[in-house]
């Protein structure tokens, strides 16, 4: 008999990104409630039918999320912030996309600032940041979507015959839950002693519906915790205590590290671990089972939610076994982390013959923990199934670009003659139906190589012509041939294979396909040269060349989760963007941007292993941009991460101006330049492109006005805080009339 088997949670968005469709097509007024909720219905049958299929002797629900598991719980513990008055009276489905949006797609409440939106520790999933009152009460509790949830599970249970089948919810734990959120309260644990009895209101009516477990995601575990918070677990966990349901605690990403005492002693039922992002996974298993009481149930997460590599069976055998010997029936086997971080299916790609049989998306790892329940209890003999990745080091000395930012920036200005204050966005325009339509037949071979290369120098001459005019001062291309600024670079790399259909969740219906990692990294000719020469001579203005960095290509792809490993490819990477930013250089391109928006993202979770992260990061970007000349601008961009504990290494990176996310964040992270300063160029992002709602230039205005305070303003940018490719062409024109309108209001005020 195998050991129990579950995973921590699944993908939401449908194998064909149906919620995606579904959501966008309702908030458009194209698909009324009933048939949206009809479509995420099929999804969500589909996710619990899987485990069933797949042999998972406890099925999990809980996790379908509509847009993000965290705001959905922060609006069913009733939070809402003073500026959404009036969105009570939405329903919570309806509601949840006010907050996440910033616009009530409904038409009963007008648009207000979106909520804050930020990193998944070290992924790219984006969670909604909840936002508390100083005093914030909990009254307004609604579980209906919870609720729901549990009695589909059970019915599509019932209907398997399979009724007897443990169920399992997934929530997130009120520790880490006030942990995630930002608070006007001096500290932000003063409100856990209101947030506990909501959660054991919540639990008490889990537990009477017959749910037999409720997993309680606690990911901060797995950070480097002050004495408050450690307190605070004792504290919330000694409050929760009841039956039924029982309680599990699950910590992922990392060791549980000088929590693990803590963790295996809290009053709950069962602790969850992740070993698959350990170098030492068989050390990690003994010393939480060490510390773990007798009576508790230890689930160990052998299959990596986060790789799309299938489980290595012999490893995974011997990690389990020993722990089964140890354990027996307090063994659970599962997912290191929630599925949600991998494509959907497999089935649907055509996968190379080099790849056959090393793959796995979420159905197949669904498989892959049942085989290992039954490799922990010996029940089935372990298939060699290695899937490492040879690489070649590199052996070249990292470069550094010459010249000092100060003689840098005087010799650009001479060359470039920016006016104060220089207007540019940051990059990519909007993606059109006709772009989708012409790449689609493209892909498809109904339009040949040259119709392709006209319909996107079409579209790349609108966005020339709107910046024009608009009055733009730095242009930018628009990106009309780029699917995705990861994506796009990987198919014109060699050591890349994409799939067709790996769509991954970003943020809410934002999907995108991480490359996979296969081998050693080269550029073998110019990516981008040919579409930005083409652009730059449409216009008179400066045209950026644009760039992904590669701190970002290797965050953003599918690549061994090993330090050593990373530092080999993430060099690679740049030595390719180097040649690309020579390339660029040498057509007559004076500005190129190597963006950098997941360069914290990589950040180890572990404060003891995150210097070599940042040393490394910072020499990899250095190199991409190392051939560049003194009179060549360097920009690069970054947006929805922390700055405050990275400040100086993003001054270590010596990018001439930087562009950065300020306007959702409610100005917090120019925060960040306020005490150590940054003495480089700056464009603060004066609007949250993420959300429909166009502000008008006095909102803008806002942001330069306070960042003026910190940056002088013969170094200061203004732009958008992101690439426009999610809005149509209507709100970006909009919103960058105003824009300009407001650069020119701060020119008059500043230029004496």
């Amino acid at each position: 008999m195998s050991t129990p088997t579950h995973i921590l949670g699944f993908p939401r968005i449908g194998d064909k990104r149906q919620t995606k469709f579904a959501l966008e097509r309702y908030w458009k007024g194209k698909q009324d409630k009933q048939a949206t909720l009809e479509a995420l219905q099929a999804v969500f049958t589909t996710n619990i039918q899987d485990q069933i299929d797949a042999g998972l002797s406890i099925v999990t629900t809980g996790d379908f999320a509509h847009y993000d598991l965290v705001l959905s719980q922060a609006v069913a513990f009733g939070i809402q912030p003073p500026r959404f008055e009036g969105a009570e009276t939405l329903d919570t489905f309806d509601r949840q996309f006010y907050f996440a949006r910033g616009r009530d797609h409904t038409g009963k409440y007008e648009d207000k600032a979106a909520w804050q939106m930020t990193k998944w520790f070290d992924t790219n999933y984006h969670y909604l940041v909840p936002e508390l009152e100083a005093e914030q009460s909990f009254d307004n509790v609604d579980f209906t979507q919870i609720f729901k949830q549990v009695a589909d599970a059970q019915a599509i249970l019932e209907k398997n015959g399979k009724q007897d089948t443990p169920l399992k919810v997934v929530l997130v734990g009120p520790v880490s839950f006030l942990y995630l959120a930002s608070s006007k309260a001096e500290d932000k644990l003063s409100h856990l002693d209101k947030l506990l009895p909501v959660y054991a209101d919540l639990l008490n009516q889990l537990g009477q519906k017959g749910v037999q477990w409720v997993q309680m995601d606690e990911p901060i575990l797995s950070l480097d915790l002050e004495g408050k918070w450690q307190q605070a677990f004792e504290r919330a966990y000694n409050g929760l205590q009841q039956t039924p349901p029982e309680l599990i605690v699950a910590s992922y990403f990392d060791t549980l590290g000088n929590n693990c005492h803590l963790a295996c002693n809290l009053p709950v039922s069962g602790v969850h671990i992740d070993v698959t992002r350990t170098n030492k996974p068989k050390q990690y298993i003994t010393q939480v089972i060490d510390h773990l009481p007798s009576h508790k149930t230890l689930s160990i997460g052998v299959v990596d939610g986060r790789s799309v590599w299938t489980t290595d069976q012999t490893k995974a055998q011997e990690l389990l076994a020993g722990a089964y010997e140890r354990l027996q029936d307090r063994l659970w086997v599962g997912t290191g982390s929630s599925l949600l971080h991998l494509p959907v299916d497999l089935a649907s790609e055509d996968v190379p013959s080099e790849l056959q049989g090393k793959l796995a998306f979420a159905k197949q790892k669904l498989k892959e923990v049942v085989i290992c329940g039954q490799l922990a209890t010996g029940d089935v003999k372990a298939d060699a199934n290695a899937t490492d990745i040879k690489l070649t080091p590199y052996n070249d000395d990292a470069q550094v670009r010459q010249g000092v930012f100060s003689e840098r920036y005087a010799k650009q200005q001479d060359k470039l003659n920016l006016p104060l204050f220089p207007t540019t966005t940051i990059g990519s325009f909007p993606q059109t139906s006709e772009i989708r339509k012409a790449r689609s037949q493209w892909n498809k071979g109904e339009l040949s190589d040259a119709d392709y290369k006209t319909a996107m120098q079409a579209e790349i001459k609108r966005a020339v012509d709107e910046q024009e005019k608009l009055g733009i001062d730095v242009f930018v291309h628009g990106e009309a041939e780029r699917t995705d600024m990861v994506e796009y670079f990987a198919q014109y790399m060699d050591g890349f294979w994409l799939s067709k259909n790996g769509w991954v969740q970003s943020y809410g219906t934002r999907c995108v396909r991480p490359p996979i990692v296969v081998g050693d990294i080269s550029r073998p000719n110019a990516m981008t040269v040919e579409w930005i020469k083409y652009a730059q001579d449409l216009t008179d203005k400066p045209m950026k060349g644009m760039l992904t960095g590669p701190v970002t290509i290797l965050n953003w792809s599918f690549a061994p989760s090993d330090a050593e490993t990373r530092d080999i490819l993430r060099l690679q990477i740049a030595e390719a963007i180097n040649q690309e930013v020579g390339d660029l250089q040498d057509a007559g391109i004076s500005i190129i941007q190597i963006d950098e928006p997941a360069f914290r993202e990589g950040l180890p979770l572990k404060q003891a292993d995150q210097p070599h992260y940042w040393s490394e990061a910072v020499k990899s970007f250095k190199h991409s941009a190392s051939c560049a000349n003194e009179d060549t601008q360097i920009h690069t961009h970054m947006c929805y991460s922390s700055f405050h504990d990275c400040l100086n290494h993003i001054s270590d990176m010596d990018a001439d101006v930087i562009t950065i996310e300020t306007s959702r964040s409610g100005l917090q992270l120019l925060d960040a330049f306020k005490n150590d300063g940054y003495h480089n160029a700056i464009g603060p992002g004066v609007y949250d492109i993420h959300s429909p709602r166009t502000p008008d230039s006095s909102n803008m205005q806002v942001v330069i006005d306070e960042a003026q305070k910190y940056i002088p303003v013969e170094r200061l940018w203004v732009n958008p805080d992101c690439g426009l490719k999610t809005r149509n062409w209507e709100e970006t024109i909009s919103a960058l009339q105003n824009m300009v309108e407001m650069t020119k209001k701060v020119r008059e005020v500043y230029s004496a």
